[in-house]
Formats: C-alpha cells, structure tokens, sequence
C-alpha cells in the first residue's frame, strides 16, 4: 500500500518547487512526493526538533535536529539549516536544506516522538 503521506506534504509547494536536500536536487511536486517516499522509508523512527531561526516577507530560515535509525538498527542524530521561500498563496516554491549527520548509539539518543509541551519555544541544545 502507497503512503499518503509523501503525496500529502507535496501539495505545500508549488507545482514547480525546487529544492536542495544535501546533494540531492528536485524539481517538482511528483520528485518531491518520490524524494520523501524514499527519505521516510530508508530513516526509520524519524523524530525532529525544529527551530524558527528568522524570517521576513516571504522567505523562513530554520534550524533542526532530527534523530532516525537505518534497516540495520544505526541510530544517527541529523544537524541542519534551512532556507525556506514561499509564493503569494504560502506554497513553498524552493527550499535548501543543509544537513549533517553523526552517528549515535541507541543510548545517546535525546529526541523521542513528539516535542513535550515543557519544551515548546525553548532552544534545543546543539550537542
């Protein structure tokens, strides 16, 4: 069964969206839906923190990190920035995502499901 999710999120962005994700270039809602159908299948357990860092009239910058575990059980703790720019309506027409990834064990781990209501709005600790 095909998960609605990838198709879901495509249709924040514009039909002809461009994005960045490390060295990965996309163009598109249908390589937007398959770039995060491959993303979410290979980074298993995904859990995300993400900061607002700045915006202005159309464009976001963000900061995040996110931990996910591969098929052979690895865990890794994913650094990043992004650079967000939106059309008239708020659809994303491009986005640049500059990511880093550490290897962690399973016990480093401090990222687990949701963000607690105790966290909202406070920074995260970079490491």
């Amino acid at each position: 069964m095909e998960h609605p999710r990838p198709r879901a999120v495509a249709l924040a962005y514009t039909p002809d969206s461009v994005w960045r994700n490390r060295d990965v270039f996309v163009t598109g809602r249908a390589e937007i839906e398959r770039f995060l159908t491959e993303k979410w299948a290979r980074e298993l357990d995904y859990a995300l923190r993400k900061e607002l860092w700045a915006f202005g009239d159309d464009r976001i910058a963000v900061r995040f990190q996110y931990e996910w575990r591969n098929a052979a059980g690895q865990w890794w703790r994913s650094y990043g920035n992004e650079l967000w720019e939106f059309d008239a309506e708020g659809l994303m027409r491009r986005r640049e995502a500059s990511i880093n990834d550490v290897a962690i064990t399973e016990e480093e781990r401090r990222i687990h499901g949701a963000r607690p209501a105790a966290e909202r709005g406070l920074p995260f600790p970079l490491h």
